[in-house]
């Protein structure tokens, strides 16, 4: 599981209506105060702070990693979307993700059990 870092890049998985920040707004986390507490600076086209928001992890998806200087892979955003379900909704990913696979591949379809 990805824990996020100061500086890292992160996007909103649900709007802040007090910020005015809608679902996909995207900030960098400028100060960790636990494990699950972070500010997080949202800036304007011109790179000029619109808002600072202290925010819980679950509110957001890390997107860009700040150590290393990279992209978050697509298998590990949804990894982390996938570790705050419950058990059963990530079966029901799983499935997806097997249908999908099989779907991609060509071969036959069957019903996971």
């Amino acid at each position: 599981m990805i824990k996020p870092a100061q500086y890292d890049v992160v996007e909103m998985l649900q709007p802040v209506l007090g910020a005015n920040l809608p679902a996909g707004s995207q900030g960098t986390i400028v100060h960790q105060y636990d494990e699950e507490e972070f500010e997080i600076e949202f800036v304007d086209e011109w790179g000029e702070t619109v808002t600072l928001v202290r925010l819980n992890r679950q509110h957001f998806l890390v997107i860009w990693r700040a150590e290393g200087e990279e992209s978050v892979s697509v298998a590990d955003q949804v990894a982390q979307l996938v570790d705050r379900l419950p058990e059963n909704a990530g079966t029901q990913i799983l499935n997806f993700a097997h249908y999908l696979s099989w779907r991609t591949q060509g071969l036959p379809q069957t019903h996971p059990v």
